[in-house]
């Protein structure tokens, strides 16, 4: 049996790849590799393509020749692009151009910053113009401090040609300042080129309207969700058909993430989370029928499928992965129901090395309902021993907890370093109902922790969990569970970790940039004395207040330019811990975000994480 095991090092050294598409003849897929380099602190990227039915690769120098240009009307005729547009006074020296050393930004209104960015005034805007060079361009959205593609992750799939050309569909979120912190409220607007008119499509939802795509006989389809404010609200695939609209998946009991339709116009598939993985589904769009669109689970098993890319015949290319392995392309024969993997961009690294063991197990809650927990362990596990044991708490906090492969919070690399992962799939994820995924707005402390102490106390039963080695882990809701688990363990967990977590719900409403995350989630301001349900998130939910009952060694990390979480809640949460004397480290990075993504940075990441442990545990 092999001995290697995986290292922050080697994890570093993995190719990571992005499927762009398949070739404008159909026989290649191509993609790139980015490869990390740590001496660098940079990543290189390369371009590929590769036989559709499998073979070996052939790497390109860029990919014009090759890839469809989606960008380039189907008549050939004009060019999409976009660009920032400088439309508002913001720094000093647009309002006072003589004191050009001056340093100063100047607000009247929410959306000031944006995740790890200030508004300096500039506003993402989509151009045409002719197929021909020197061709002037058009701005389609002129003058409106509105952004397409929308920040901060928004690309060039926020925008798309109408199948006759005619037009342009967008996806933006036409609200301003404040308005726009409190709203996920975007929609999906058509601009006709001839009158330069802009018809909203989707005016009657208040919600997110993002993902619009045409299927090859020239239907609209798009993701949808409801209501405005709550950004993991059940999402659904709309069609418009002869002026109609169908909601293809309302009577289905989950949440869409990615979609494409079928070759043949009949079907969409689609990616979801369903029992802690991410599974493809197929749902038949009937027409002007009465038939109920049925969706169907089309694959099952220990991983997930994170990327659609297109079709070969009876076969859908995808992208999958799982916790042993980052993501590589695949092709799923939907009629054998047979896999084959088409890339192999680790798999040389991945034989030599000793592979983790993930095992799904379902504990019965505090309230009696099943929950799912993931169970990682060491390579060469051995049950006659007693490991270290970490609970890994997921952040969102309704973002799925399923087969994913992280560079940060890596549970092959936890493994490799002989540390058993419990991985609670606990109230507020997506893939087990809509209710178990909603439970945990306006409920961050409640039931929730339960199922976290449910989830431990039943895997420390085992008599291979050392109970006097057992640690607590996560970022952002997680690093909020961290800090709230701190306070209530009973002397369960011997070292805490949180990373970018929430500490004080009152300061967090208070400086966080997306507003309308912690309005939904809250239930409203800390000065909302006679409401209730918000009163609770700033007392009973609130970590900050069972400091006095922390006891335990505790690692805070946080990023500078986390906007999200801003670096106030690790400060109150070092001091606090510092002013107890309580054994604490603040491990500050000040270029980084919500996440780590500088090469270097991460070795440092790992390192500090690993040397904590050893140190606590």
């Amino acid at each position: 049996m092999t001995q290697n095991k995986m290292t922050a090092d080697l994890l570093w050294q993995l190719g990571r790849i992005t499927a762009l598409g398949l070739s404008n003849d159909k026989k290649n897929i191509v993609y790139k590799v980015n490869t990390p380099s740590i001496e660098e602190n940079k990543q290189n990227t390369k371009f590929y393509f590769i036989p559709i039915d499998g073979g070996n690769p052939s790497e390109i120098e860029n990919t014009d020749s090759i890839l469809t240009n989606k960008k380039l009307s189907p008549d050939g005729k004009y060019l999409l692009s976009h660009q920032e547009v400088k439309l508002q006074n913001v720094l000093g020296e647009d309002f006072y151009p003589e004191l050009e050393k001056a340093e100063v930004q100047i607000y009247d209104s929410l959306n000031y910053r944006h995740w790890d960015k200030w508004n300096e005034g500039k506003f993402n805007h989509v151009f045409y113009k002719e197929n021909k060079d020197d061709a002037p361009q058009t701005d389609i959205m002129e003058n409106e401090l509105f952004d397409c593609p929308q920040k901060p992750f928004g690309a060039d799939e926020d925008y798309i040609w109408s199948p006759d050309s005619k037009s342009i569909l967008y996806v933006s979120k036409k609200k301003f300042g404040t308005e726009y912190a409190i709203s996920t409220n975007s929609n999906i607007f058509q601009y006709e080129l001839e009158t330069a008119k802009t018809t909203n499509l989707t005016e009657e939802n208040v919600g997110y309207d993002v993902a619009p795509q045409f299927s090859n006989s020239g239907i609209l389809a798009w993701l949808q969700m409801q209501h405005d404010g709550y950004e993991a609200d059940k999402n659904d695939i709309i069609v418009l058909f002869q002026g109609i609209k169908f909601n293809l998946t309302a009577h289905w009991d989950g949440t869409v993430d990615s979609f494409l339709w079928s070759e043949d116009s009949q079907k969409i598939y689609f990616i979801a989370p369903i029992d802690g993985t991410k599974q493809l589904f197929e749902v038949h769009f009937p027409g002007l029928t009465k038939m109920q669109p049925l969706v169907q689970q089309i694959t099952n098993g220990y991983f997930d499928i994170t990327n659609l890319i297109g079709f070969n015949d009876t076969k859908i290319i995808v992208t999958r992965e799982d916790t042993n392995h980052a993501a590589e392309i695949f092709s799923y024969d939907l009629v054998e129901k047979h896999w084959q993997q088409l890339t192999n961009i680790n798999s040389e690294i991945y034989q030599s090395l000793a592979l983790s063991n993930a095992e799904k197990r379902y504990v019965t809650t505090t309230d009696g309902k099943k929950m799912l927990v993931w169970v990682i362990f060491p390579p060469n596990f051995d049950s006659s021993k007693k490991y270290p044991t970490l609970l890994y708490c997921q952040g969102g906090p309704q973002s799925a907890l399923s087969q994913f492969y992280s560079y940060r919070w890596n549970f092959q690399l936890m493994a490799a370093n002989d540390y058993i992962i419990v991985a609670p799939n606990r109230r507020g994820m997506p893939g087990h109902g809509v209710e178990w995924n909603e439970q945990i707005s306006k409920d961050w402390g409640g039931q929730v922790m339960d199922d976290y102490l449910s989830a431990i106390d039943n895997i420390s039963q085992e008599s291979y969990v050392d109970t006097n080695r057992l640690g607590c882990i996560g970022a952002s809701y997680g690093g909020y569970s961290v800090y709230y688990l701190a306070g209530i363990h009973n002397n369960r967990f011997k070292t805490f970790i949180a990373h970018d977590g929430v500490f004080n719900t009152q300061s967090m409403f208070g400086t966080t940039e997306e507003v309308f995350f912690n309005n939904w989630d809250f239930g409203g301001g800390y000065w909302e004395k006679d409401n209730a349900v918000a009163q609770k998130a700033y007392t009973q939910f609130n970590p900050m207040n069972f400091v006095e009952k922390w006891n335990t060694p505790i690692l805070i990390i946080q990023g500078g330019k986390d906007f999200r979480v801003p670096i106030g809640q690790a400060q109150e949460a070092f001091q606090a811990a510092q002013l107890r004397g309580i054994k604490s480290r603040f491990l500050y990075f000040p270029e980084e975000n919500h996440w780590v993504l500088q090469a270097q940075n991460a070795q440092v990441w790992q390192r500090e994480f690993f040397k904590w442990l050893k140190e606590t545990v």
